[in-house]
């Protein structure tokens, strides 16, 4: 245990606030300090904002990231006879992927431990959507965790309280104080649990437009390029790819709404999107892996990914003939005009979904898993006027009208013929789905 009285905080925070840089020894003090609790939020919070305005580079994000991965243990996936590969997202409005991908990867042979966190600001958490599904748990054992990937393959749940807790308090903290789009912040959150979590191989979907933490493409150049390193440094064989965030994936943003999508894809249906981003993650997965025999679009149409998800939805006590839960209370917004659906921004989508109760504006607040949004008319789409655009969904009827507001100005509809690949937003063209891939 580091000396509590080596450091104080008001220094700490001044010099980051001023620009300078933090010691390794000042940084393992504060993270140390912070997780056994001898360190106030509210200073915690001005770090935290001081770092995001004045940024790390990338000796204190190397030393963020070790110091957060020590405070807790490593969950030793050694000895299974899968090889394990996982993947994380940065976060974007309709990205339900983990759901239907982790599924898709252990039908090929790989071991998924897909240690899952909660939303996020506007974007969904993968846990506060499987937890939409009655039963499920997701608070597992370390030897819970293994004994599934045994048995399994795969395997959602949180991150268990003895990996990387200090994460966990500062991911809460982040996500009320205005500094989750930090990119040091980001670099260590995640790269800290999917080392604690013993993963061999890791895949990095960076998401990257108005409707993700990284905006531009070389913000999320400078993210994935970070966690790349970091995870190669730890000996993870670690990839990222960089993909679209402009418009939502899939046609639904909210929980049960997207685990609704999901069986869709796992059942050989689904947006093409959601199957296309699906499929090409898998296939990065794998070659991770080591697997080079299997086809992760044939595990869609066959069935077998879907059995795999049954039966992990299973071993988490999910009861997936249940029906899921959408909010009662429902407003739909009409076409005003006939025409095409020229544009859907992410952003103003997200925003309502989170205000329709799918997100948290404080700690530990109680999600809607029914509240979300249900997109009718996508992007390149012909409209017709009258006809269904959007269908909100909420328990809490009072929820509606800043949900409606968020969405207005968010979608365009446009006279005659549209190619979505043409599409204009401003001065740039929408960007294909998959923009790039980085490694060392």
């Amino acid at each position: 245990m580091a000396n509590p009285y080596a450091f104080d905080m008001p220094s700490i925070i001044a010099t980051k606030r001023d620009g300078g840089e933090l010691s390794l020894g000042a940084i393992d003090w504060l993270i140390e300090e912070y997780t056994r609790g001898g360190i106030g939020e509210e200073q915690v919070a001005a770090l935290l904002m001081a770092i995001y305005l004045r940024g790390m580079n990338s000796t204190e994000t190397t030393a963020w990231t070790a110091a957060i991965l020590a405070s807790g243990e490593r969950l030793d996936l050694s000895g299974l006879s899968r090889p394990t590969v996982d993947k994380h997202s940065t976060g974007g409005v309709g990205d339900k992927i983990s759901l239907p991908l982790v599924a898709v990867v252990a039908a090929c042979g790989a071991a998924v431990p897909q240690l899952s966190g909660r939303g996020l600001g506007h974007t969904g958490g993968t846990l506060d959507k499987l937890e939409a599904i009655a039963g499920i748990r997701v608070d597992l054992t370390n030897e819970q965790i293994r004994q599934q990937l045994s048995d399994v393959g795969a395997v959602i749940c949180a991150a268990g309280a003895s990996l990387a807790p200090a994460d966990r308090k500062l991911y809460a903290l982040r996500d009320i104080t205005g500094t989750v789009e930090s990119i040091p912040l980001i670099a260590g959150s995640i790269m800290s649990k999917k080392l604690a979590e013993g993963t061999a191989a890791l895949v990095l979907d960076v998401k990257v437009g108005a409707g993700a933490f990284m905006k531009s493409e070389q913000q999320a150049r400078e993210l994935a390029a970070a966690m790349v390193d970091l995870g190669t440094a730890h000996g993870v064989v670690t990839s990222a790819l960089l993909t679209a965030m402009d418009t939502p994936l899939g046609a639904t943003a909210g929980n049960a709404i997207e685990v609704q999508e999901s069986l869709d894809v796992l059942a050989g249906g689904g947006p093409d999107d959601v199957v296309a981003l699906t499929v090409a993650l898998a296939r990065e997965m794998l070659a991770a892996a080591g697997i080079d025999d299997k086809d992760p679009a044939a595990t869609l149409t066959d069935g077998t990914a879907m059995d795999v998800f049954r039966a992990m939805i299973r071993a988490q006590g999910g009861d997936l003939s249940v029906p899921l839960n959408l909010g009662q209370c429902q407003e739909t917004v009409l076409a005003p005009v006939d025409g095409v659906m020229h544009r859907i921004d992410a952003m103003p989508v997200g925003i309502a979904a989170w205000r329709l109760g799918a997100g948290r504006s404080r700690p530990g607040e109680t999600v809607q898993h029914g509240a979300g949004v249900r997109i009718h008319r996508r992007q390149g789409e012909p409209v017709v006027a009258g006809e269904p655009l959007f269908t909100l969904y909420t328990d809490t009827p009072e929820r509606l009208p800043a949900a409606l507001t968020a969405l207005e100005g968010g979608w365009e509809i446009a006279a005659g013929p549209t190619d979505e690949r043409l599409a204009r937003r401003g001065d740039s063209t929408v960007r294909p789905l998959i923009i790039d891939r980085l490694s060392v």
